[in-house]
């Protein structure tokens, strides 16, 4: 990872390094434009031991998919620094003022927001430890590698039975523990029973785990029931904190009418409500898978490249048509011209005479 130059100026700076931010980085690095991505190395899935659902890189790990990605992103002229940014604010000359853990500062014309988010998981002994291995959240992330194995899914919100009909697709022998979750209706037991799901009352105190393998969930009754993975519905929380400084905060995310978390909250291009700043990935939309991600940030890389080329043309512009502009004279006079504003093209004796004159 190369360093900074002083108080070096970028067209954009990438505020984290993962998935999106190294996709957008690298698209605004093509567009020849100074890019900075500052990455504080704690990627969201870190946990996980490979991502499923891109194409051309299934079943990659995703530090290999992130070193690839920053090779990919130097080769074309983009910088990268492994740090922490503490605060951004709008900067005097335009653009902003980005500051980091290690007492640097950069400045940029526009921002790029990559944090992602983090997963507020629920408070069950054990759940924490086993996350991104047994204890999982996303079916079209995870179905597939326990697919046919004793599934549980924890309830602990008004979604519980969505998900448990949704894991009920990758394998036969699911089992609902309603722990802290509303009642559910007569519909949805219904529902459950249809699809020969087990329901389970009572609250999970803890998990069973046999040679390092998740082999059970523990009530408070008593008794364990025999699982191999657990589905847990997180709280997506928007890590946002580093632009709260402009006013720019995360908002409610819903999903099916319920709250699931916070977002930064953007167009479709990824633009937000404060000017020069965009958003991508997991900090613009939990739900987003790596793939997902990805292409946000493009769309994005795109757009404020073509915010900066519109702002660019507009001063070009200006400048042209400023009134007694030294410049736009001798444009004028090479145009109009030519050699005969020096005079070269009269004989000797008359650019004497003009010379006396």
């Amino acid at each position: 990872m190369t360093g900074y130059e002083g108080q070096r100026r970028y067209d954009v700076v990438v505020i984290g390094g993962g998935a999106a931010g190294l996709s957008g980085a690298l698209t605004l690095a093509r567009a020849r434009r100074s890019v900075l991505v500052v990455d504080a190395g704690e990627p969201r899935n870190a946990p996980a031991s490979h991502i499923h659902g891109y194409l051309g890189r299934e079943g990659t790990p995703p530090a290999e998919l992130l070193a690839v990605g920053r090779a990919e992103v130097t080769g074309y002229g983009g910088e990268i620094v492994h740090g922490t940014v503490t605060a951004v604010e709008r900067a005097a000359e335009g653009g902003f003022h980005v500051e980091l853990a290690d007492g640097h500062a950069v400045g940029a014309a526009r921002l790029l927001i990559t944090t992602g988010l983090v997963d507020e998981l629920p408070a069950v002994p054990g759940v924490a430890e086993r996350w991104g291995r047994e204890v999982l959240h996303c079916p079209y992330c995870h179905g597939w590698e326990v697919r046919d194995l004793p599934i549980g899914v924890l309830a602990t919100g008004p979604m519980a039975v969505h998900q448990t009909l949704l894991w009920r697709q990758w394998s036969n022998d699911v089992t609902l523990f309603l722990h802290t979750a509303p009642e559910i209706t007569d519909e949805e037991y219904e529902q459950l029973a249809a699809r020969g799901v087990t329901v389970v009352d009572g609250e999970v105190t803890g998990l069973d785990v046999t040679e390092d393998r998740l082999s059970g969930v523990r009530l408070a009754a008593g008794p364990v029931i025999p699982v191999q993975a657990l589905v847990v519905a997180p709280r997506f929380t928007a890590r946002a904190g580093v632009v709260a400084g402009l006013g720019l905060k995360a908002t409610p995310q819903e999903w099916n009418g319920h709250v699931i978390g916070a977002h930064i909250a953007t167009d479709p291009a990824g633009a937000t409500d404060v000017p020069g700043v965009w958003a991508a990935g997991n900090v613009a939309s939990p739900t987003d898978q790596v793939i997902g991600a990805a292409a946000a940030a493009v769309r994005a890389a795109a757009a404020i490249n073509a915010n900066l080329t519109a702002e660019e043309t507009g001063r070009a512009v200006a400048a042209r048509r400023a009134p007694f502009s030294a410049g736009a004279e001798r444009e004028v006079c090479e145009k109009v011209l030519g050699d005969r504003r020096h005079g070269l093209d009269l004989p000797t004796a008359a650019r004497d005479v003009g010379s006396s004159r």
